[in-house]
């Protein structure tokens, strides 16, 4: 048979990685297994498919994380054959397939092939698997690896595995497969770095946003590399908005601008992915970065960022948001002007900022909906994952999210196992969402509509940029977009064929019923009568955009919402109207009728309430409610409001203050009267029964109260323990103050302490009075545990400054043997100690 690997004199085939290609197959014999490293461009994706068609017999299937990268590798090598597509290289995915059972090299996307191996693990006449470009990490390439490696475990040793990697961090790849490294580090062609940084820095603006200011300088750099160079351009920015804004920003340069990005038509791919008669500047996403390959360019120009998804797993709602490049990919961007000759990437930031970006970017399987994983993964055996040779574990949270969706789905039971429904629903190849929708659609809208909604909703390319899903979904019908359409009919017509709804249904109504179906807890209900603000069921609030078709509907069924950092409402990107019968009909588990005792505004509120989910539907009044549940609800309210909502006394507050002391001091069992400890035992204290609203609560003994929590029988020693007041020399009986844990505290004026040394320590004598000693006037002149050392030290100063100024007061010259008196007495002539 003739070899497939063309020699080194036909273009394009002399290539870097030709020198890895012998170890490869080599280590591939020895081991069943590989793993190639090699530089972006280096040629894996064009060689290595064709180098193990020549050693083994039978087909190669080469998996690609991307749509667009898929037809694009098989045109590469179908090219390099003197072939199209379909003769000894096919390729595959979703709705489309091109070539035969006798091709000898089929490209396919990873997610095609995990659902192959869903059907029939042992890939009958498969000799070899290739998971190109695994650095990228996508979901399904992790999945599709643990697969295979338990395929060749299990079912098939015979069956040869190489992952490519184009950077050299394969630790957990070779682990993994078990597998030697071939690493081969030759490139093409140099690329020589230039930072080209904006004149100030330019950060991301609130939500993520890229501001216009980087776009602007973006465009600049580009116009700059076309001076400096030639051959095309390729600029890398990160979503469709900014390659529009980039695109505008370029009118007048000296070549012909073209987008390339995942939603495309494939036309409009094509059209960008190939050279014509004047420069390109091919202004792209990360769907360049690796695994698909521009000709002809010589520069890239590299904004920095990239656009990841990210999944709100408490809300259920997923968003893309900005963030900056990894070095690793920065480096696989910066590969692509090195393909085809020496080049130039011009990075827009500068070399020390390089030096603080992340190594790598985040593997989606740690911030992805696992919804679809979850079911592949028990539909294959190992219900959440578990014994997968995964590269990493799958976070805890967004798994269980994914399971509890599942269940309710009855897609799984409660041990994790794949149902005959989930089954059902796996071979569907959609996400547990919307297989649900075709499987439960048919009967309400018909089995070929639901199936044409659900195409619709499975693929992003097809919805376009309006919100309203039920307009799109008539204008595909009609075949207005003809090559958009055929595509929406192949991806329908995959999804199977099914018969009339059970009664007929407007198509506005049959959208949003398909759509309510796969996500009920996006069913939306307006807030007020313009229609513009929503409430999910999901309990997140919802927002259609000013210039939206959707403005003024009750009720929507959403499909796509997003909501950007600090933003409270989320976005709705794609909706459909639906109304209240079938809002209750699609999401019938999310009705619930319970009964509702709240604390609100300082009463309480009794009533019968009827929710979907978080929307509420109807309510009367109780007129009888439970006195379990009134109590416990006025107990929150209580909480909520705080201890400050009941009235406290002098007594009160007085009696609240010893007990905290006696606590401090002596422990268990005088209790904590903190407010934490207060309001967490409440109905040890307070009765609550005949509360109402907040008038009542005002009218609550709380000294009384608060004595239900006095120790019996330490309680009979209260007074003696932290009394209210304390006798002092004088007679009086001065109040004591107590504050916690400090030292209790007395203030008396100073003559009425005369003689006393030493003032009493309460709680069982482990806590000494402090005195504050008041002059006449009641202001402090002295604070002291110690009163005998003060008479000897403070008290002659105290004496020589007031004695002057208060004259009818008694001021001897010794203190302790002086009568302690609250009165004034009148001077005599000759009296010198007053």
């Amino acid at each position: 048979m003739p070899s497939l690997l063309p020699t080194t004199d036909v273009p394009g085939a002399d290539l870097p990685v030709r020198a890895a290609l012998a170890a490869t197959v080599d280590a591939l014999r020895d081991a069943g297994s590989a793993v190639l490293v090699a530089p972006p461009g280096s040629g894996k994706t064009s060689l290595l498919p064709l180098a193990l068609a020549d050693s083994r017999d039978g087909r190669i299937v080469v998996a690609e994380p991307r749509r667009i990268a898929t037809r694009a590798a098989a045109v590469r090598l179908a090219g390099l054959l003197g072939e199209r597509p379909g003769d000894r290289v096919g390729y595959a995915m979703r709705g489309e397939r091109v070539g035969g059972a006798d091709v000898r090299v089929e490209v396919v996307t990873t997610g095609l092939l995990v659902r192959r191996l869903q059907r029939d693990p042992d890939l009958p006449g498969v000799a070899a698997v290739v998971l190109d470009e695994c650095h990228e990490r996508h979901l399904d390439a992790d999945l599709l690896l643990a697969f295979c490696v338990d395929v060749r475990a299990a079912l098939r040793p015979d069956l040869a595995l190489v992952a490519t990697s184009a950077t050299p961090d394969t630790d957990a790849l070779g682990r993994v497969l078990g597998a030697p490294v071939v690493t081969t580090t030759a490139v093409g062609h140099p690329v020589d770095v230039v930072w080209a940084p904006p004149p100030r820095p330019l950060p991301l603006l609130p939500g993520s946003r890229v501001d216009p200011r980087l776009l602007d300088h973006v465009a600049q750099v580009t116009r700059r590399a076309l001076a400096e160079g030639d051959g095309d351009v390729l600029v890398f920015v990160p979503g469709e908005r900014e390659i529009a804004a980039v695109g505008a920003a370029l009118a007048g340069a000296a070549a012909e601008v073209r987008p390339l990005y995942g939603r495309q038509t494939r036309a409009e791919q094509d059209l960008a992915l190939t050279p014509g008669p004047r420069r390109r500047v091919v202004v792209t996403t990360a769907v360049a970065e690796s695994s698909l390959t521009v000709a002809g360019v010589r520069a890239v120009v590299d904004a920095g960022l990239s656009r990841e998804p990210r999944t709100d797993q408490a809300r259920g709602l997923g968003a893309l948001v900005t963030t900056r490049v990894s070095r690793a990919s920065a480096d696989q961007r910066a590969g692509r002007a090195g393909r085809e000759a020496p080049g130039r990437a011009y990075r827009c930031w500068s070399a020390d900022e390089h030096g603080h970006l992340a190594a790598h970017a985040l593997p989606e399987i740690a911030t992805a909906d696992l919804a679809g994983f979850a079911l592949a993964a028990a539909a294959w055996g190992t219900p959440r994952g578990a014994g997968l040779a995964l590269l990493d574990p799958p976070p805890d949270a967004a798994l269980e999210a994914a399971t509890t969706l599942l269940r309710r789905l009855d897609a799984t039971d409660a041990d994790g196992r794949i149902t005959a429904r989930g089954r059902r629903m796996a071979a569907v190849g959609a996400h547990p969402r919307l297989a649900r929708a075709v499987l439960d659609g048919a009967d309400l809208v018909g089995g070929d509509r639901a199936r044409e909604v659900v195409a619709l909703l499975s693929d992003d390319s097809l919805t376009g940029r309006d919100d309203d899903l039920a307009a799109r979904y008539r204008a595909l019908r009609d075949g207005r977009d003809r090559a958009t359409a055929h595509r929406w009919r192949q991806e329908a017509d995959r999804l199977g064929r099914g018969g009339p709804a059970r009664t007929p249904m407007p198509d506005d109504l049959a959208v949003g019923t398909v759509v309510g179906l796969a996500y009920p807890d996006r069913i939306a209900r307006a807030r007020g009568a313009d229609a513009v603000t929503y409430r999910m069921a999901g309990g997140t609030g919802a927002r259609v955009g000013e210039s939206s078709g959707l403005r003024r509907t009750p009720w929507l069924a959403v499909a796509v919402a997003d909501r950007p950092p600090g933003h409270a409402d989320a976005r709705v990107r794609a909706a459909a109207p639906i109304d209240e019968p079938t809002a209750r009909a699609v999401a019938a588990d999310l009705v619930t009728t319970v009964d509702e005792i709240e604390w609100s505004d300082g009463a309480l509120v009794a009533r019968r309430v009827e929710r979907l989910g978080a929307i509420e539907l109807a309510s009367t009044a109780l007129r009888d409610p439970d006195p379990l549940q009134v109590r416990a609800d006025v107990r929150d309210g209580l909480r909520a409001q705080g201890l400050s909502a009941l009235t406290w006394t002098d007594g009160a507050g007085d009696l609240r203050s010893r007990l905290a002391f006696l606590h401090a001091v002596l422990g268990e069992p005088w209790p904590d009267v903190a407010d934490a400890a207060l309001l967490a035992r409440l109905d040890d204290w307070v009765d609550l029964g005949d509360v109402r609203r907040t008038a009542d609560l005002h009218r609550i003994d709380v000294a009384a109260a608060l004595r239900r929590l006095l120790p019996w029988p330490a309680a009979t020693r209260l007074a003696e323990l932290a009394p209210d007041r304390l006798r002092v020399p004088s007679g009086s009986h001065v109040r004591v103050a107590y504050d916690g844990g400090d030292p209790p505290v007395i203030a008396v004026k100073l003559q009425e302490t005369f003689g006393w040394t030493q003032a009493p320590a309460l709680a069982d004598g482990r806590a000494p009075v402090v005195v504050h000693l008041l002059s006449p006037a009641g202001r402090p002149v002295a604070v002291t545990g110690d009163l005998a050392s003060f008479w000897r030290q403070g008290y002659p100063q105290v004496r020589a400054e007031l004695r002057a100024r208060y004259p009818k007061h008694p001021w001897p010259e010794d203190p302790l043997a002086a009568e302690p008196t609250a009165r004034t007495t009148h001077r005599r002539p000759g009296h010198a100690s007053s």
